[in-house]
């Protein structure tokens, strides 16, 4: 595909994000990220693209200097998180526009090829041996099975840096971990970065507390819930968020304290 490496303007954990020609960008993969996840991300974007979800068009695939990249449509504007930090925004504001933006997901049609949590579940643990203490991956497959999870569209993470607000508004990037199943599983990985993650790396722990309260308030509002009902929902899925989290080698200092928790969870089921 024809483009031109330019500056680089994102990036992550596991990519970095380069300009590419007038009005895209090329996200390329760094050096061991898993390219089952990478491809993973280029066809189901597209596909959500496709469907009218709040996602990047996808143009095509790349190899350069040995890195995998997808080549999406640009969007140009601050992060929510970037307009949390300068108090452009507070954080009733931001998790106004996350409720809205996730009710906006999970209202799309999933396309029919995006997996459902326990295919995707069952696809990790098969793929990440060793990294899950096999008791954990049975019960927590079980737990999947007595939820019988739903079936809609699940961004899968959530959270200001991936919110990107463009003049069009609000706009949702790196659908890596996007899947088939409830809404108390998107909000799910909400509640750990928000809640757990983010205050102990951010100098006012309470703003992120405060952006999941309002995400929590703002999304019972419209989906016509109360919020003790949706906490409660949110709670039966936690497990498997911290599974899927320590699975996809995500936040790997956490990985201890996921497990424990994970096997306490399970206990308290038995």
């Amino acid at each position: 595909m024809q483009g031109f490496l330019g500056e680089k303007i994102g990036g992550g954990v596991s990519a970095d994000v380069h300009a590419w020609t007038p009005g895209q960008v090329v996200k390329l993969f760094k050096a061991g990220a898993s390219r089952r996840l990478s491809w993973h991300e280029a066809q189901k974007t597209d596909a959500i693209f496709a469907a009218g979800a709040p996602a990047p068009e996808v143009f095509g695939a790349v190899t350069l200097e040995r890195r995998f990249g997808i080549v999406m449509s640009r969007f140009d504007g601050p992060t929510l998180l970037q307009l949390l930090q300068t108090g452009a925004m507070t954080p009733g504001q931001a998790g106004a526009i996350l409720a809205d933006l996730c009710l906006a997901v999970h209202k799309t049609p999933a396309p029919p090829d995006v997996p459902s949590l326990r295919v995707w579940m069952d696809a990790m643990v098969r793929g990440s041996s060793g990294v899950l203490p096999q008791h954990i991956a049975t019960g927590v497959l079980a737990l999947i099975e007595r939820l019988s999870p739903g079936d809609e569209l699940c961004h899968g993470d959530l959270h200001p840096d991936n919110v990107i607000m463009t003049a069009e508004g609000p706009r949702l990037v790196d659908w890596t971990g996007t899947i088939r199943g409830p809404a108390a599983l998107d909000l799910g990985f909400s509640h750990i970065i928000l809640t757990e993650i983010a205050p102990e790396r951010v100098d006012d722990p309470k703003r992120p507390r405060a952006l999941y309260a309002a995400l929590l308030a703002e999304y019972a509002r419209l989906a016509g819930t109360s919020p003790a009902a949706l906490t409660a929902a949110i709670e039966s899925y936690l497990p498997i968020v911290r599974v899927l989290f320590v699975l996809g080698r995500a936040f790997p200092a956490l990985r201890e304290q996921f497990i424990q928790r994970v096997e306490a969870a399970l206990r308290s089921d038995d």
